[in-house]
C-alpha cells in the first residue's frame, strides 16, 4: 500500500521531467494524503503537469466517494478489475514524488518510515487515472499501483508504490501493448533506495512542515 507522499522539489521539475510549464497552483508538500490535488504527468500530455485528485473515481462511478477506496491499485490484478482494466491500457500517468511513507507494525506500535532514492531525485511512481463527470462538475483522479515489496521494504510492508526507473518513464506513456506495461510493473531495485524511521508526527496530515522527515533513533 502507498498511503501517504511527499513532493518537496518543485524547482526541479521542468528540467527533470521536459515540462514546458508548472500550475500556478502548484505546492510542495511533505504530507500528501488521499483526497488531495497531487502533481501528476498524464500520457495524453506528456509535456505538462498536471495536479489531479489522488483516489481515482471510475468515469461510470454513481458517486465520487468511491474514490477514497482506490488510492492504490495493484499490479497483479490491475488487467482484471473493472475500475481498473481501462486506464492501465489507455490512461496511464507519472505520479511526481521525492518520498514515500510507510508504517511498521510492532507489538506496541506503528513506527513510520521515509523511502527516497540514495541521491534525493524527484522520482516518478507508476499511475493511472480516469475523468469522471457528474453534471456540471468534472474531476480528473488517479491511483498509484502498488506491487510486492523489495528486500529492503519487506521488513516495514509487504507493498510498496511501483517506482519506475528514469528510462522507464516516457515508456509507460508511451502507446505499448498490456503485455509491455506488465513488465514495467516490478519493485524497484533496492540500491537505489535508502529507509529511516521518523516521527509519529507524519500520521497527521494536518502536520506538514520538514520537521517530520528528521530521523528519529528507535532502538
Amino acid at each position: 500500500m502507498c498511503g501517504r507522499f511527499a513532493f518537496t522539489k518543485k524547482d526541479i521539475l521542468k528540467s527533470r521531467f521536459q515540462i514546458d510549464q508548472l500550475p500556478d497552483e502548484l505546492q510542495i508538500s511533505y504530507n500528501i494524503a488521499p483526497g488531495q490535488k497531487i502533481p501528476v504527468i498524464l500520457n495524453v500530455m506528456p509535456e505538462d503537469l498536471s495536479l489531479v485528485y489522488w483516489g481515482l473515481i471510475p468515469h461510470w462511478a454513481k458517486d465520487e466517494k468511491i474514490g477514497y477506496k482506490m488510492i492504490n491499485a495493484r499490479a497483479e490484478t490491475i488487467g482484471e478489475k473493472p475500475s481498473f482494466r481501462g486506464p492501465i491500457r489507455r490512461q496511464r500517468c507519472l505520479i511526481l514524488a521525492d518520498a514515500f511513507y510507510e508504517w511498521k507494525k510492532t507489538e506496541t506500535a506503528k513506527i513510520p518510515h521515509r523511502v527516497l532514492l540514495k541521491d534525493e531525485d524527484v522520482f516518478a511512481m507508476a499511475g493511472i487515472w480516469d475523468h469522471w463527470r457528474s453534471g456540471e462538475k468534472h474531476v480528473t483522479s488517479c491511483s498509484i499501483i502498488t506491487t510486492a515489496s523489495n528486500s529492503l521494504m519487506r521488513p516495514i510492508h509487504d507493498r510498496m508504490p511501483v517506482i519506475l526507473p528514469r528510462e522507464a518513464e516516457r515508456k509507460w506513456l508511451s502507446d505499448i501493448p498490456f503485455e509491455e506495461v506488465q513488465k514495467l510493473l516490478k519493485p524497484y531495485d533496492p540500491k537505489g533506495l535508502r529507509v529511516y524511521a521518523i516521527s509519529s508526527l507524519v500520521n497527521s496530515p494536518r502536520n506538514n512542515h520538514a520537521g517530520i522527515i528528521k530521523p528519529v533513533n528507535i532502538e
